[in-house]
């Protein structure tokens, strides 16, 4: 996220008394983008499952403006493969077959298998995707939608090059919070980027 501070504070009672329901052990990483780069949603989701506890068997890549209003909404261990939990008539800007982002499940080791995602997707755009194209292979305020120089070039096709073992970022600060009983750990992340191959970050 990057500023998402008052969402923040609803998210997190929401969540603490919605996975209580549901007896679930959890853990809310926040991780907080305040470089000065386009925002980077997937380096974001990496950099949360790599500073993640590695006693977490799975975990929900989840946006912050993003509540289920459904108490049936199961977030269970994803036995399967990845699971979606945002369908996309959930969610109507999104009112597409190939939607896949808002709320997602992923086992610890399904994120590793296929080296996490995609971090050449600076600002809003092709993440989604990204996010499809990558995970098939397991399971048979305003944003930012400026294109510059070759940017769409580059972020056309999937991409086999990056993603956990290549994503850099320093983390400023680690902060240990608890917010109406939810147990959070901020992390304020500077992402890095390599300004030739990327002018437009």
């Amino acid at each position: 996220m990057r500023d998402r501070f008052e969402e923040l504070l609803e998210f997190a009672p929401f969540f603490h008394n919605f996975l209580n329901k549901q007896h679930k052990n959890y853990h809310i990483y926040v991780i907080n983008q305040v470089d000065n780069l386009r925002f980077n949603h997937a380096s974001l989701f990496i950099v949360g499952f790599l500073e993640s506890s590695v006693d977490c068997d799975y975990i929900a890549m989840h946006d912050v403006d993003l509540l289920p209003l459904n108490p049936e909404v199961r977030y269970q261990f994803p036995e399967e493969g990845p699971y979606h939990v945002s369908a996309p008539h959930l969610h109507p800007r999104y009112h597409y077959p190939t939607f896949i982002g808002g709320i997602l499940l992923v086992r610890r080791e399904h994120f590793q298998h296929v080296d996490g995602l995609s971090n050449k997707y600076w600002g809003w755009g092709n993440l989604t995707s990204g996010i499809k194209d990558t995970f098939r292979h397991v399971h048979d305020q305003r944003r930012d939608m400026i294109k510059c120089y070759n940017q769409q070039e580059v972020t056309h096709h999937r991409d086999c090059h990056t993603g956990l073992s290549t994503v850099k970022y320093s983390i400023q600060s680690r902060k240990e919070v608890t917010i109406d009983g939810a147990p959070i750990t901020i992390l304020n992340t500077v992402l890095e980027c390599n300004k030739v191959t990327m002018p437009w970050v």
